[in-house]
């Protein structure tokens, strides 16, 4: 009996076991699989509320979120449990409903494939202050002004200081400007005693005695906000989920009206608006919220009780309210789902409706414009509301106005597809301003803005219409017209001047002289689009070219003689890589010249760049290696074995225009092409090194850098082994195109950028073609960009290595193919060719003839080792010894060794200097700072060989060949 209860007892013991086991694996799912559904099992569930610190019963439904830094989404919903029963009734009707949704799904996914879904631009921004007058924040966290002086548009900078970081959003409350900062704090504009703007500082604080924050003092960050009609009254969202007022600026009062209860604000969708004293706002979870301080409670949700499969919550952006849509008493609210569909959330006869509205077939929808009520006739029969979808195109929705009851479905017939500018794409989930009756202005995706306009009613050249035009004639369409953006954002507008003229911040006036020449030149500039016509967009793939055909552009084989020199500092100091892989660095200590030889285990094949005493080289194996003093000691450093490291075989080929003093900033970068011909984007500011991969054009790889930063901030331009320019932004990281001719091929070498002054746009970059003749890149604010070809200097003639330096935009060096020096310089408007020849020396040697003026042109003589040797000797091994000696110019990029001189390497391996004598003249000099001594014997004796055959261009006035 004893032994027969043991069992019992045992297999009761292992049944609760059992039990226990596997209703904890139902309830907290330990094994997560990949088809794994959520299911309910229980009618009841409670939230813990940290305000009461109790737990609270929630009611049914209720969505589970799901936040990750600030970033909140829905992963699930809790329904209210049905009978078996209703189950079974409802099955096959939910059944047929899913797998028809599935169907409509399918195929709108296969629509939607063909548009790419464009990056969120999140510090892009819009305030329309006046009809004269509009705030934009770029993608670069820069603010400036579009403002209309009365004869055209001008672009005025208002920029943050440097320690507020970037901008995101600007208001204007009271006649006050306010900005907000990426970080979260709030700027006021005020002026100083000589009427020049600055930003101060102007964040919220709450009266101690009222306040329902007392005794915290953090600071409260703010990350969005927006303002009354009447510009009255601000409201903010705060970083941790609260809404406030601001009323008044002088002195400014802070109201702080908490969150809704169990949620956050994320957004506010309507100021007041729909009603006065109410506000709407949006939640993380997509929830729409009410605020009514004389309500009891003030918050109150707007539930939707309608089910879809689609992801109906809401995003947390500003909504469009409109007036009389039904009748005189109705309004309506409308909004955006994160699903991408219009909806509207509307009061009739004292009750809240929702009505989907839907979206264009195949598109996303991702933010709103409001349109002002008189936009149309009193005789229309609907309003419209213009929206941007993720892909970039703007739809117009003309919401008819119902008299009976609306039916809530789509109509495909109101959604009217205006598609964008060509080669450019509206920003992502950014809303435009509406100008006036008949104009909109919105922000591109690329950085620059764009105008959507009725035909004849706006564009570049026209200011704000003096008449209004309330009637919509049915001959008018709307039309894109491209408007440029400011160097901040890697574009070509300039900024107003305070000088009196047409470009004046304040007043735009003719010049008294040539008002009449001015007037055409401005109107010639401002045509319509045809300065951005020269910029092509890229697309992601393009089967004109296949992958075979790639592979067919191959790196060019001396690519290093761009990099065998590089300047270290100005007339200090430059560093010289050899045949063999040997650094060199000479260098000015203590006032004198030395040579120092930076010894390292493999092999150098180029000097790459140089930014703040760190010098970029790289090896044979294509690592990237830095050079760097480190107390008292020289240290490498090897990038390419840093995360995300690469190998690269090439880099900018200037660190600094000759002229203009290098800035540092906290984005500088140097960015490098890599083996496989992508370009790479390596982070120096602050020695907070980062490596970033920015691709390469489309069905192109990169064949070198034209230009990094030196002729526009924030573009490199590059050319692609299919010999064609093209240009990356580093603000918006996409690429872009330039138009080219198809008879232009250009050379797979580096250019050299000028611009004739820093507070200028107007410049040029050169570059070779492949048939080895000089072409020009040029932009002015007048004609845009234009090509322009130099040619050659003689027709025998042609131009290898790398055109530069330049000076001034007016002096530009090449290197010809019969190892000549050309100087291609301004003359008056005019472009004119020189002949700098070579340097050599007179067949006579004689030292006196040394301290007088050198004839421009003089026969080589190179001696042997054997110097006290008599003159005799010398000519009677002439001959013999000047087969080593080779004193025409190599290829190599020279460098520019301060403003007036430039370092060449010659075809022996000696290096020379051409200096410039007086204004214009430039002449063969020695070099030096070289001595016979320190050549013969520091380089030669202590520090190593440069090579078998050795040329020298000493302070002795002759060449000495040293052979092995």
């Amino acid at each position: 009996m004893s032994i027969f209860c043991q069992i019992l007892f045992i297999c009761t013991i292992f049944s609760l076991v059992k039990l226990i086991v596997s209703d904890c694996e139902s309830c907290y799912m330990h094994r997560y699989k990949a088809d794994q559904k959520f299911e309910q099992k229980s009618t009841r569930f409670w939230e813990f509320e940290e305000e009461s610190n109790t737990w609270v019963e929630v009611k049914l439904p209720y969505d589970l979120v799901s936040c990750i830094n600030d970033n909140c989404t829905i992963v699930n919903s809790i329904q209210q449990m049905t009978t078996k029963n209703e189950d079974q009734k409802g099955e096959s009707v939910v059944s047929n409903k899913r797998e028809h949704g599935e169907k409509e799904d399918d195929k709108r996914g296969q629509k939607e494939s063909s548009y790419a879904i464009l990056p969120l631009r999140k510090r892009v921004s819009f305030t329309k202050m006046s009809d004269t007058s509009v705030w934009v924040t770029g993608e670069s966290g820069s603010i400036y002004e579009r403002f209309w002086n009365g004869l055209q548009w001008v672009i005025a900078p208002h920029d943050l200081p440097v320690s507020a970081g970037y901008a995101i959003s600007v208001f204007m409350v009271n006649h006050t400007i306010l900005a907000l900062s990426e970080a979260g704090t709030l700027y006021q504009m005020q002026l100083t005693e000589d009427s020049q703007p600055i930003w101060i500082e102007f964040m919220p604080v709450f009266d101690q005695s009222t306040s329902k924050e007392r005794g915290q003092s953090p600071a409260i960050l703010l990350t969005s906000g927006v303002t009354s009609h009447d510009r009255e009254t601000m409201f903010l969202c705060t970083k941790n989920g609260s809404l406030l007022e601001l009323r008044g600026v002088d002195p400014p009062r802070w109201i702080n009206h908490g969150r809704p209860p169990g949620a956050n604000v994320a957004a506010i969708a309507d100021a007041a608006t729909v009603r006065p004293g109410v506000f709407f706002t949006v939640s993380a979870a997509g929830d729409l919220y009410e605020y009514d301080q004389t309500s009891k409670p003030p918050w109150k949700k707007h539930i939707r009780k309608e089910e879809s499969r689609k992801d109906t919550s809401l995003a947390p952006i500003r909504g469009c309210t409109v007036h009389e849509l039904i009748d005189a008493h109705s309004v309506s609210l409308f909004l955006l789902t994160k699903g991408g569909e219009l909806v509207e959330r509307r009061l009739h006869q004292r009750k809240w409706k929702w009505v989907v509205h839907g979206n264009p077939k195949g598109h996303s929808l991702s933010s709103i414009t409001c349109i002002s009520q008189d936009e149309f006739n009193e005789n229309s029969n609907s309003n419209s509301l213009f929206l941007t979808t993720a892909a970039g195109f703007i739809f117009e929705y003309k919401i008819p106005k119902y008299s009976g009851n609306f039916r809530d479905q789509e109509v495909e017939e109101n959604w009217e597809n205006h598609m964008h500018p060509p080669h450019a794409k509206a920003a992502r989930g950014i809303a435009g301003v509406h100008l006036q009756v008949g104009r909109m202005i919105f922000p591109l995706d690329d950085g620059r803005l764009a105008e959507l306009h009725l035909s004849g009613l706006g564009g570049e050249n026209l200011g704000p219409n003096s008449q209004v035009y309330t009637r919509r004639k049915s001959s008018y369409k709307f039309v894109w017209s491209v408007l440029d953006a400011p160097e901040t954002e890697g574009w070509n507008a300039e900024y107003c001047v305070e000088e009196r003229g047409p470009s004046n911040c304040i007043i735009g006036t003719k010049d008294e002289i040539s008002g009449v020449a001015n007037t055409r030149s401005s109107s010639r500039r401002r045509k319509d689009g045809k300065n951005q016509q020269n910029y092509l967009s890229v697309g992601a793939s393009d089967n004109s070219m296949s992958a075979n055909s790639m592979e067919e552009y191959s790196i060019p084989d001396n690519w290093i003689k761009n990099f065998r020199l590089r300047l270290m500092q100005g007339g200090k100091s430059f560093f010289l890589i050899t045949d063999s892989g040997l650094t060199f660095e000479y260098l000015n200590t203590e006032n004198v010249w030395l040579w120092l030889r930076h010894e390292h285990p493999t092999a150098m094949k180029g000097a790459l760049g140089n930014y703040n005493g760190s010098f970029f080289l790289v090896d044979e194996n294509g690592s990237l290696l830095i050079r760097e003093r480190n107390s008292n000691e020289l240290t490498w450093i090897n990038c390419t074995a840093m995360r995300k490291g690469r190998q690269v075989v090439g880099g900018p080929p200037w660190d600094s225009v000759p002229g203009r003093a290098p800035k540092a900033k906290a984005e500088d970068t140097i960015f490098f092409v890599s083996k496989t011909g992508r370009l790479l984007q390596f982070a120096v500011a602050l020695r907070k090194f980062k490596w970033k991969d920015c691709r390469n054009p489309p069905n192109t790889k990169i064949a070198c850098i034209v230009d990094q930063e030196g002729f526009r901030e924030n573009i490199v331009f590059v050319i692609g082994r299919n010999n064609r320019l093209y240009q990356y932004n580093k603000v918006t990281e996409l690429w872009h195109e330039h138009y080219q001719s198809q008879h232009l091929v250009l050379s797979r070498s580096p250019g050299t950028a000028t611009r004739a002054s820093s507070g200028s746009l107007k410049g040029s970059i050169f570059m070779l073609s492949d048939d080895g003749g000089l072409v020009e890149y040029q932009w002015n604010q007048f004609d845009g960009w234009n090509w322009i070809e130099h040619g050659t200097p003689y027709t025998n003639v042609t131009l290898v290595g790398s055109p530069g330096p330049c000076f001034g935009g007016t002096e530009l060096f090449l290197i010809g193919s019969d190892g000549n020096v050309y100087l291609r310089y301004l003359d008056q408007r005019t472009w004119k060719w020189t002949d700098c020849s070579f340097p050599y020396i007179g067949s006579k040697i004689n030292n006196n003839e040394r301290q007088a003026e050198e004839k421009s042109r003089e026969e080589e003589i190179c001696i042997d080792k054997d110097f006290d040797a008599s003159f005799e000797k010398i000519e009677e091994n002439l001959q013999a010894i000047n087969k080593n000696c080779d004193p025409k110019v190599s290829s190599t990029r020279p460098i520019p060794f301060n403003e007036d001189s430039v370092i060449f390497e010659l075809r022996d391996g000696r290096l020379a200097e051409i200096q410039r004598i007086g204004d214009k003249n430039w002449e063969w000099t020695t070099y030096h700072w070289h001595s016979n001594k320190l050549m013969h014997g520091e380089l030669l004796g202590n520090l190593g060989i440069i090579r078998s055959n050795i040329c020298f261009y000493g302070t002795t006035g002759v060449a000495c060949c040293i052979e092995e």
